[in-house]
């Protein structure tokens, strides 16, 4: 992989952020109607924000939505993206891959939007993905899926702000099978996310010597879920879940009234917890269990001078809720991926000049030439590095453990145990 470092200052990422603080310095102490009177066009960059406002990936839609307004207000006071202001222009696709792909359609043909960013349900990703190619409309997820990776979409698809669930599992399954236990029972929504836990984190398990005895897949619409647990086999270990969705928070309540206390150990994707409080009745059971976060929720002893900035920005308290209602919770374990993709479009549109859509796949190709994303208020969750040729970024993951109610952190991996071998080179592929 090429470091972007490598190239000369004026076409690499880091040479363009630097140059881009000098100028943000300067444009913030302009009156707002004067920031922008230097660029070639006063027209706004227009960001078509694909967001599940409705359907079962509405609390997350909410926070992408305040995350990505609090992004789009900082671009914006630091003097937009080459002179130019930011507007976000938000369309519900209601978590549904069809609504999904006619809202990439709207923002090609109706809106006039440079590129579409946001989409978090896999699905949806794929249902609308071949549409954003077909539209040649640069695709920016947040997504997590190993669709982008995998090779299964297209060279106009793209995730650079948040990690993927090949990388993220085989990186813990160390963890899980050392210290947790190697009979692993899995539980998982039956649609492509889950499938990617099912698949990857059993093979990451067999890796480690452990053993996959069950895997149950659950409706992604159900709203009850104790006729599942009696198919857990009784020599389970470590039951590892992941559920999303409105019914996440009765996904737990009942495997805490199925358990009793007595089961195996949980090992769970912070997904069934998103937007949830951990001390809500009924989640006691969940005292000294396991969670995977992408970026912890409690502020913790370590916390950087960047996540304090970050959460500033959104309105998160220490403990992940909404400083204007504590009991919004935020779904912070996903949602930075949001701020920190929109400030690598901002560096890539300023690396390679963008002035319109012909510049297009100008911009992807500054994409693909980024290579480490230094730890930053623009990527506040850690250090990463981009994978130009999968359209992949790779970061590390952390594992926390429920004690006294909180959330505490108690590893993190290196982003080096979330590598895996290349399975596409986009990059090969005509625009």
């Amino acid at each position: 992989m090429t470091r972007i470092d490598d190239r000369p200052a004026t076409t690499t990422r880091r040479g363009a952020l630097r140059t881009l603080a000098g100028a943000a310095a300067g444009a913030a102490s302009l009156p707002l109607w004067a920031r922008y009177t230097h660029a070639q066009s006063a027209e706004p960059i227009r960001i078509g924000f694909q967001v599940h406002r409705t359907g079962i990936g509405a609390a997350y839609g909410r926070w992408y939505d305040r995350t990505t307004q609090a992004a789009a207000r900082l671009i914006n006071e630091a003097g937009g993206i080459n002179g130019r202001p930011v507007e976000i222009v938000a369309e519900d696709d209601g978590t549904d891959p069809k609504r999904g792909a006619e809202v990439v359609e709207k923002f090609a043909t109706q809106h006039g939007c440079d590129i579409a960013f946001g989409t978090l349900f896999s699905h949806v990703v794929i249902g609308s993905a071949p549409r954003a190619g077909e539209l040649k409309l640069p695709y920016f997820v947040v997504s997590e899926g190993h669709h982008v990776a995998s090779g299964m979409l297209n060279r106009y698809t793209i995730q650079p702000g948040i990690t993927d669930v090949k990388s993220q599992v085989q990186a813990m399954a160390p963890f899980v099978t050392e210290t947790l236990g190697k009979k692993v029972t899995l539980v998982f929504p039956d649609y492509a996310y889950g499938h990617d836990h099912r698949d990857f984190f059993s093979a990451a398990v067999e890796a480690q010597g452990g053993e996959v005895l069950a895997k149950l897949a659950i409706p992604p619409a159900e709203t009850s879920f104790t006729k599942y647990f009696p198919k857990i086999p009784r020599e389970t270990e470590v039951l590892y879940h992941v559920m999303v969705g409105p019914g996440v928070l009765t996904f737990v309540k009942e495997l805490g009234e199925f358990f009793g206390g007595r089961g195996p150990e949980l090992f769970g994707f912070i997904d069934s917890l998103e937007a949830v409080a951990i001390d809500s009745p009924g989640l006691e059971f969940l005292e000294g269990s396991h969670f995977w976060e992408g970026m912890p929720r409690y502020a913790q002893p370590d916390q950087s001078e960047y996540d304090a900035f970050y959460r500033q920005q959104v309105g998160v308290d220490d403990t992940g809720a909404s400083v204007s209602d504590p009991t919004d919770i935020s779904t912070y374990g996903h949602m930075f991926g949001c701020w920190e993709t929109l400030y690598v479009v901002k560096a890539a549109m300023e690396a390679s000049g963008y002035a319109g859509p012909e510049n297009r796949p100008a911009m992807i190709e500054a994409v693909e030439a980024m290579t480490e994303m230094p730890h930053s208020r623009q990527h506040p969750q850690g250090p990463k590095i981009f994978n130009g040729k999968t359209h992949q970024v790779f970061g590390r993951q952390h594992i926390s453990q429920v004690r006294d109610g909180r959330l505490v952190k108690v590893h993190t991996t290196s982003i080096e145990d979330t590598f895996y071998p290349d399975e596409v080179d986009y990059t090969t592929r005509p625009f």
